[in-house]
């Protein structure tokens, strides 16, 4: 048998991020912002002794992840030719600057994931995917099968 339970922060939760795609050539290279919703999905052969695949109680930590990397932060790739205008922003506290690898839903996708599985350590076992969706017509998943 296979167990599959989910756990969602929708877009209601307050994640409001401002990011650029800078190697797009649509207006998605410009700053654009959303209100993230992020959704674990979690699997196991077997429940624990209260009938659980994951307590939910126990996603305070992933909730303060999300709140720390996409709740009124402006996200910006690495690698982004203007990142030193960013950080100036960030000097004068006109933004909250969160400088990552690479932007995208599909990026934040596989970040949130590997990220998680750091912060619980258990769940490298169970955590089968995570998707971040930038309203309810867009969204991208990042899974396990992905990462092995």
């Amino acid at each position: 048998m296979i167990y599959k339970v989910s756990k969602t922060f929708g877009h209601n939760e307050g994640l409001s991020c401002c990011f650029r795609q800078w190697r797009a050539d649509s207006h998605c290279n410009l700053l654009h912002g959303y209100a993230l919703a992020v959704s674990f999905s979690l699997k196991s052969n077997e429940l624990d002794h209260k009938n659980w695949v994951y307590d939910f109680g126990s996603f305070k930590k992933i909730k303060e992840l999300l709140h720390f990397w996409f709740d009124h932060t402006t996200l910006v790739a690495k690698d982004d030719p203007e990142l030193q205008t960013f950080v100036m922003l960030n000097d004068k506290k006109l933004i909250n600057l969160k400088i990552i690898d690479h932007v995208g839903c599909e990026k934040f996708a596989e970040f949130i994931y590997k990220e998680s599985c750091k912060l619980i350590p258990e769940f490298e076992y169970i955590l089968d995917s995570v998707m971040v969706s930038e309203h309810n017509s867009n969204g991208a998943i990042f899974s396990k099968g992905d990462y092995e």
